[in-house]
């Protein structure tokens, strides 16, 4: 019988790609236990890049060629660590931000024209003609695109047809059909709706602070689709309890999953469970790209989709 490499996988919530990776390789699954007896074996490891990387497991893993990420974001592995023992890393790029922007759109929809609070009204029977609710319509809002990658020029795009003014901010500047604010808290105080959809790293880690979400002020909206430690929590729970922030719509949280009783008494809040890029489609082709990266790696060519370290 011909040799099988040896994959594996780091967290559970990737245990569905199981009967996948067993097309061609032995899978081990560490949260069933270290694999003692296979860590010579095993050529790669696949993680979710939001999941801080257990660097201790990996070293005793003395034959690792890769370290394969589904997801497109990886900011929870330390790339300096990988670079300095020559282990390449790869990540599911382009696959999932028009999912991400479209789910960005719905949370300021949601959010803003309160079809939560109309959906709750109605199925408790609580529908009146008389009181009839009333909100902001989009046309003429002006949003506020903090990081303008792929998920930050879709959502630009989209608003835009609603007839919103878009402007954004990001640390380093690049041509776009859209004005650049000169630093973050003038486009939050220039901002109806601020739209976090920045890369998440070491460098960003409560960029939204209170002094941004009081800029953003108490008729603001604050979406966030990108990390939740992008956000200071705390201070976003504060500004929405004091009034001092009008409303947050958030995707990601700073613990995930996050702790329902954290959210319980917090007013004006749109929550879903970090599903902004998980449709079918998308980890359709996250799962094609991890499996053409595996096999570039076993088969020692060139990978498919390398992160590229930036110094």
């Amino acid at each position: 019988m011909p040799h099988r490499p040896a994959v594996l996988i780091m967290q559970p919530a990737l245990g569905l790609l199981t009967p996948f990776l067993e097309t061609a390789y032995r899978v081990f699954r560490l949260w069933e236990g270290p694999p003692v007896e296979a860590q010579a074996d095993i050529e790669a490891v696949v993680v979710i890049g939001e999941a801080p990387l257990d660097t201790a497991v990996l070293e005793h893993l003395p034959n690792l060629k890769l370290i394969a990420c589904f997801t497109s974001g990886y900011d929870g592995i330390d790339l300096d660590w990988c670079a300095a023992r020559g282990v390449p890393v790869t990540h599911a790029p382009a696959v999932n931000h028009e999912d991400v922007a479209d789910h960005a759109l719905g949370l300021m929809l949601a959010a803003r024209r309160q079809i939560v609070m109309g959906d709750r009204t109605v199925k408790a029977g609580d529908w009146r003609m008389e009181s009839r609710l009333m909100t902001p319509s989009m046309r003429g809002q002006r949003i506020g695109i903090v990081g303008l990658g792929l998920i930050g020029e879709a959502v630009a795009r989209r608003v835009e047809i609603l007839g919103c003014e878009v402007a954004w901010w990001g640390p380093r500047d690049k041509t776009t059909a859209w004005p650049r604010a000169a630093n973050l808290l003038d486009l939050a105080r220039n901002s109806n709706v601020l739209v976090v959809a920045c890369r998440a790293d070491a460098t960003n880690r409560g960029l939204i602070s209170a002094e941004v979400l009081q800029a953003l002020g108490p008729n603001g909206l604050l979406v966030n689709v990108s990390r939740g430690q992008v956000v200071d929590e705390d201070a976003l729970i504060a500004a929405l309890k004091t009034g001092a922030l009008g409303q947050a719509a958030l995707d990601v949280f700073e613990t995930e999953p996050t702790d329902a009783a954290r959210w319980a008494d917090v007013p004006n809040t749109v929550l879903t469970p970090h599903t902004a890029g998980a449709t079918t489609e998308a980890v359709q082709g996250m799962l094609g790209l991890l499996m053409r990266n595996l096999a570039a790696a076993m088969a020692d060519e060139p990978l498919v989709t390398p992160v590229v370290r930036v110094i």
